[in-house]
């Protein structure tokens, strides 16, 4: 695709000749060595981008990749199998449940808190239902303290992770979560009433390592599951990485409802009700300190086997010649993506309220499915069956995420307009659905059709897009930024619902969906199946103050969105040609540079920043190298 409009480049610029961008006169070997790295057989057709394809031809070309690295990893997986059945899961743990394993606690802990509530409504409904005992705004601001928690978490680990690094953030937020869940496992109180104001402390102080989980995480799945060097599988599943860490998180809320209803069935005997109050301190106690030693074990897993997680945030302050926090990069970025920034935390918020909002169906959903509110068993059991709905969303979320096609935008936008469509349903029809018979049937659907689009849209987008939009050196930040304004719609809901009717709260909260939407549609770029290595390579250039030297892919208009094209136009300055040889100029400095560091007789020389052998691809050293020993330096 060529491009208008080109900016007027640096007056020690020089144009490249056709000679320069040619492939024409190299020996054979020569050719396919370069090739290799600047034509990577999964982002282009010979030598142009899927993305430049014509409609046709690239519909085919899609399709035909995704086929044929289905098949391949399938042939993998049961090759796998063969050897060693048990080999594909303790694969897949290792890629991902390690990583997300502080979501599965998340989702634990925190869906427990609401889990129980309904049973310490029933058990002591003289603090928790009538507040005759307890102050209301105190029992209420539990539930406050835990989203303030995360959003404290969310910002301060963000930066930490960015300025100490990725690893030292994760460690940082295993130690907080496990100390939470000792709290919250030995809390006491004389009263009743001081017993609410340690749970609120406890669940603050576990809150804080939930939130700093959110930027680490995604940092982590983003930039070291397959290692920093592995561009294809940056390219081809970065976001399904992301998205199968991420729904840890569903599988957490799933072993936290199976362990209420296993410790209630010992202590009670029964889930129908008549729950005693033993039974009740045992449910919850056990049930906190079952995921204390949980974290126990995940400490040990990112102090002792979590390394390398730092190397893509060492590799860009090398190259920025940054040491410490990248003050520079932050300013930049609310400069030069500030629309993104906006974007990102208020699709959050957006999502934040369908998804809140969602758990306003269960009061109604109650009324509907028991005859009684102090059926807390028959609600855990169809608690269980949105689960499963939600767990059905993210798995099908971590398969279409990284579909050249539907991708993260897509389905981001396809989830809104869905949450929108479904509570609109609900606030228009409540009369009708808020009765037991038919009407109840078809709430029953809404309740988990909707948990199902929330997960298979915004709900694991948002995580992802939200890191992956931004360079190395602010990524957390960024990411962490975003996640806190997106728990604050979820503090706003959670504020507003105690002041508003049942169908008012469907009226408001559908509308949010309606938003996300026209925000996704018109701020959010598409990043799918684009390498993060590319975006660094932006970056940098941006860094220096000469984007308008960049001509690569990551401005491509395939990549942007709708506002940086239509209003910024920065797809204006993509051109293919200009980057190849741009990509040729750079890899042969950065030849030169590591084979001159080789060559250092000082320690000091071997130590200069950016001159790692890693680097360089090797075909890129073997190319390189021919073309020293040719004599054909100046001929590319």
């Amino acid at each position: 695709m060529q491009n208008q409009e080109h900016e007027e480049p640096r007056q020690d610029w020089v144009a490249p000749t056709e000679r320069d961008i040619s492939f024409q006169g190299l020996p054979r070997e020569h050719e396919s060595l370069l090739k290799e790295t600047l034509y990577p057989d999964d982002a282009f057709k010979g030598t142009t981008y899927w993305a430049d394809l014509p409609a046709g031809e690239r519909t085919k070309w899609v399709n035909d990749q995704h086929s044929s690295e289905a098949r391949r990893e399938l042939r993998d997986v049961w090759q796998m199998f063969k050897a060693d059945p048990l080999d594909p899961i303790n694969r897949y743990l290792h890629n991902y449940a390690v990583t997300g394993v502080g979501f599965f606690t998340e989702g634990y802990v925190l869906f427990s808190v609401g889990n129980v509530l309904p049973l310490l409504e029933v058990v002591w409904p003289q603090c928790w239902r009538k507040h005759s005992v307890c102050d209301k705004t105190m029992v209420q601001a539990i539930s406050y303290m835990e989203i303030l928690g995360i959003i404290c978490g969310q910002i301060l680990v963000g930066i930490t992770g960015d300025w100490i690094g990725r690893r030292w953030g994760l460690i940082q937020d295993a130690l907080i979560m496990l100390t939470g869940t000792i709290l919250l496992t030995s809390m006491w109180g004389v009263t009743l009433s001081g017993w609410t104001v340690m749970y609120g402390i406890s669940l603050f102080w576990f809150s804080v390592g939930v939130g700093g989980e959110y930027p680490m995480t995604s940092s982590t799945a983003m930039e070291g599951i397959h290692g920093q060097a592995s561009s294809r599988n940056d390219r081809l599943h970065r976001g399904r990485s992301v998205a199968l860490a991420f729904l840890m998180q569903g599988w957490g809320q799933l072993g936290n409802q199976l362990v209420l209803i296993l410790v209630m069935l010992i202590f009670n005997h029964s889930l129908n009700p008549g729950y005693g109050k033993t039974a009740a301190q045992a449910t919850f106690r056990i049930s906190f300190g079952i995921a204390g030693l949980c974290l126990l074990y995940f400490l040990y897993l990112r102090v002792y086997k979590l390394k390398g997680v730092d190397q893509s945030l060492k590799a860009s302050r090398k190259k920025g010649e940054v040491t410490g926090y990248d003050v520079t990069s932050l300013k930049l970025t609310m400069n030069h993506y500030w629309h993104r920034l906006l974007a990102t935390s208020l699709c959050w918020f957006c999502n934040d309220f369908p998804f809140y909002g969602n758990q306003i169906f269960r009061n109604v959903f109650l009324q509907i499915v028991t005859s009684s509110s102090s059926q807390v068993g028959t609600l855990w059991l169809y608690n269980l069956i949105n689960i499963g709905c939600e767990l059905a969303g993210y798995y099908l979320a971590a398969l279409f995420m990284d579909h050249k096609f539907y991708g993260r935008k897509r389905m981001q936008a396809v989830g809104f307009i869905m949450s929108f469509i479904l509570f609109i349903i609900a606030a228009g029809l409540y009369p009708v659905l808020d009765v037991k018979g038919p009407g109840g049937k078809a709430f029953e659907f809404i309740y988990f059709f909707s948990s199902f689009w929330i997960q298979f849209g915004p709900n694991s987008t948002t995580f992802l897009v939200a890191g992956e939009v931004y360079p190395a050196p602010i990524r957390a930040t960024a990411h962490g930024f975003s996640a806190a304004v997106g728990k604050l719609g979820a503090l706003c809901a959670t504020i507003i619902y105690n002041y508003i009717g049942g169908r008012t709260k469907f009226w408001v909260v559908s509308w949010f969906g309606l938003i996300g939407f026209i925000v996704t549609i018109l701020f959010i770029p598409d990043t799918t199946g684009l390498d993060l290595r590319e975006q660094e390579r932006y970056w940098y250039f941006v860094r220096e103050g000469r984007s308008q030297d960049y001509h690569g892919i990551a401005i491509h208009p395939r990549h942007l969105s709708w506002y940086e094209r239509v209003v910024l136009k920065r797809h204006h300055q993509y051109n293919p040609e200009l980057d190849r040889l741009a990509r040729i100029n750079e890899l042969r400095e950065l030849y030169e540079k590591v084979e001159g560091v080789k060559g250092a007789e000082t320690d000091d020389e071997k130590t200069l920043p950016g001159t790692n052998q890693g680097d360089l691809d090797d075909n890129v050293s073997r190319y390189f190298d021919m073309e020293r020993r040719s004599g054909k330096k100046n001929n590319v």
